[in-house]
């Protein structure tokens, strides 16, 4: 095998071609499965071509809705795009429960994004370098006016630019952070052009500052860019009911919310728990992030950040009963855009945002603050009264029954034969065994 030069440069055609034929067994059939989930529109398919460098397929998730969502008195269905068996099923059967009840409640707590131009100042007094920032401050935005017209006309832009001294990590270590608007836009290229254009008006205002030493006229630049842990891009997302109406699976209300509010308690004193705990929250974020153009990767890296933010990784949901009511809430900082990316140009992320009412930003963050919401009520209900396996096993029963390529009268006759029963991978091979007459290879 030998290191390949200009990939990139190669036709779509001649990447299967060199891929297949240096890493497939049977080239013959890997280029076939590499064309069977091309799209038959050329138009879409040079969309997805164009995403990304190097492409040689597309790879398909499952495009999922949860219908009957009560958001802030409103009904919602919600698209989820995710492989995993059991999501859907449970935010449906959450969002059926509250619609009963209520519905969900969400807001916007705040929307803030975070950016940093990381410098290194030699200077020996720090005050002198927070003296000249404040004096010349006002040049920042006046340096920057034509790049945040645009975003001020629709009401964001520049909130602030504070100097933050850094030197007690790193010596000489510094930061001009600025705060920023971003409106219905996810904002990074808008935010790191500004980063960009600060690190240049810093570089020349200071090297000119009469009010500081000659010493001491000058920065070196280490990077800018933005940050993706956004704590202050919050929205919150609860439900409540009496404690009484939430008598189920044979327990009475009371009961039931006991042994729900100590489950919320273990995630949030034992991270091991908390982990897996809001993993399942994720779940329902990630999908409607995926389904609608997102960062997933972003928002999963600031979410797990602002689990830790006091020290220690814990649960980002929360219960409690007042006054007779049970509540059940999740506050987490959502960075989300309905305009830019590929929000207008992938055709089933824009059939997303159609089925959810062409949300601004604002209202995508609540929708994802509830479908995570949501799916953590689902996990946790299961827990604490049939336990997790019974749903997301006869979920993932399908998913067996293809991987041993039963046919559609196996599939109907096994899929009854569980309809009483624990469903575990062995199971479902001893029973398809049967019905077929012969032994399978398949393993788990």
């Amino acid at each position: 095998m030998e290191i390949v030069k200009g990939f990139s440069k190669l036709s779509k055609e001649a990447k299967q071609e060199w891929l297949i034929n240096n890493y497939c067994a049977n080239p013959e059939k890997s280029l076939e499965l590499l064309k069977s989930y091309n799209h038959d529109d050329a138009r879409i398919q040079k969309l997805h071509d164009e995403f990304i460098e190097n492409t040689v397929s597309n790879y398909f998730l499952p495009f999922g809705v949860a219908p009957n969502f009560v958001i802030n008195g409103k009904i919602k269905c919600i698209p989820l795009a995710i492989e995993e068996s059991s999501v859907v099923a449970a935010a449906a059967k959450a969002a059926g429960f509250w619609a009963e009840r209520g519905g969900f409640k969400a807001n916007v707590l705040s929307k803030e994004k975070i950016g940093h131009v990381h410098f290194v100042w030699r200077g020996k007094n720090p005050d002198d370098l927070f003296a000249f920032f404040e004096k010349n401050k006002q040049k920042f935005f006046s340096a920057t006016e034509s790049l945040t017209a645009n975003m001020r006309k629709r009401g964001g832009g520049i909130m602030d630019l504070r100097i933050k001294d850094k030197t007690d990590l790193e010596p000489n270590f510094y930061q001009l952070e600025g705060t920023f608007n971003t409106v219905d836009s996810m904002g990074a290229n808008f935010i790191n052009s500004l980063l960009e254009e600060f690190s240049k008006v810093l570089e020349q205002e200071i090297s000119t500052a009469e009010e500081l030493e000659q010493e001491d006229r000058s920065v070196e630049i280490i990077m800018c860019i933005l940050s993706n842990f956004t704590p202050n891009c919050l929205v919150r997302a609860e439900v409540s009911c009496p404690v009484d109406s939430l008598a189920m699976e044979g327990v009475t209300g009371e009961e039931f919310v006991q042994k729900f509010i100590n489950a919320i308690k273990v995630a949030e004193i034992e991270p091991y728990r908390a982990v897996t705990h809001n993993k399942g929250i994720m779940n329902g974020i990630d999908s409607v992030i995926l389904a609608t153009g997102n960062d997933f990767r972003a928002v999963e890296a600031c979410v797990h950040a602002y689990a830790s933010k006091d020290g220690k990784y814990t649960s980002l949901s929360h219960a409690n009963v007042k006054d007779g009511n049970f509540s059940f809430w999740i506050e987490v900082p959502i960075s989300v855009g309905t305009v830019g990316g590929i929000t207008k140009l992938h055709p089933m992320v824009k059939f997303a945002h159609e089925i959810l009412g062409n949300p601004n930003a604002d209202e995508l963050m609540e929708v994802i603050a509830v479908a995570g919401l949501a799916q953590n009520f689902s996990a946790i209900r299961s827990l604490v009264t049939t336990g997790i396996q019974k749903g997301h096993m006869k979920m993932h029963l399908l998913n067996i029954l293809n991987q041993l390529e039963a046919t559609s009268d196996e599939k109907k006759q096994i899929v009854a034969y569980f309809k009483d029963k624990i469903v575990s991978h062995s199971a479902a091979v001893e029973i398809f065994e049967k019905i077929r007459g012969q032994k399978t290879s398949v393993n788990n």
